[in-house]
């Protein structure tokens, strides 16, 4: 058992660091501080957007190395473009946003695999802020990064926070409110497609015919000719007149109920 806390303790221990990497940091730290001043007095003195616009990043790389061995007299410093473009990115925010810098603090570095992260402080007439620089952790210390990050206190995150909330949730909102009318303005389509229809072609009524009398068909009695002629003959002598006094044009049969009637 004690055995084991021995290995474990030797384990945890932290490793010793050697006089060269000392020196690799420091020399870290004193070109990151240089190249701090440099990007702000570049910032300042000349217009980024232009430089942006008219240099890709491998040309920003070259005009940054070229004018920074003129500022600093260092000939061995080597840079990444896409490094360059990032430090002028966010310097030109960063100084629009913390106003001109004022101090410059100590740099401090970090050992990280194999890249020595350099931190430099800075203060600006607005707020503070900080430089972190990426240097490959070899002889030629290439910088790969180089960013301006401001400092923001609680009250500005929480602001921020509530802010991008805000954002968020009025989104949502705005887009359930648009769809809520959307779905609304569906009960207008059928009316929209017939106000576009053509008309159909209103048919014109016709008068109905007006009702024409019943033709009265006389009965053809050809074929009730003797007993036409012997009711004529009745009707004579019932009237005491001639046949010829009368014609008989029909004959119908009547109601057995009113002769029944009469017989009683």
């Amino acid at each position: 058992m004690l055995t084991c806390v021995f290995v474990l303790t030797a384990c945890g221990s932290k490793e010793a660091v050697s006089e060269f990497q000392k020196t690799k940091e420091s020399a870290a730290r004193s070109r990151a501080g240089q190249v701090v001043d440099f990007t702000v007095l570049l910032v300042t003195t000349n217009n980024v957007d232009e430089m942006l616009e008219n240099y890709n990043n491998m040309e920003l790389g070259d005009l940054f190395m070229s004018t920074f061995m003129q500022y600093s007299g260092d000939a061995s410093f080597q840079c990444e473009g896409k490094a360059v473009n990032g430090a002028l990115t966010s310097f030109r925010e960063g100084i629009d946003a913390m106003g001109s810098i004022t101090e410059f603090g100590t740099p401090t570095s970090v050992v990280d695999d194999d890249t020595i992260v350099v931190t430099v402080p800075v203060k600006g007439e607005k707020g503070n802020g900080s430089v972190e620089l990426i240097f490959t952790n070899d002889i030629y210390q290439q910088m790969t990064s180089c960013t301006l990050n401001l400092e923001q206190t609680k009250g500005q995150l929480m602001t921020r926070a509530a802010l991008n909330t805000l954002l968020g949730m009025g989104t949502v909102f705005v887009v359930l409110i648009l769809i809520s009318f959307i779905i609304s303005a569906f009960n207008l389509i059928p009316k929209i497609q017939a106000s576009f229809a053509p008309k159909k072609a209103e048919i014109p009524s016709v008068p109905e015919p007006a009702p024409t009398a019943p033709v009265v068909e006389e009965e053809d009695l050809s074929d009730d000719m003797e007993l036409v002629a012997v009711i004529a003959a009745a009707i004579a002598a019932y009237e005491g007149t001639t046949v010829e006094g009368f014609q008989v044009r029909s004959i119908k049969r009547a109601n057995t109920k009113n002769w029944k009637s009469a017989k009683n």
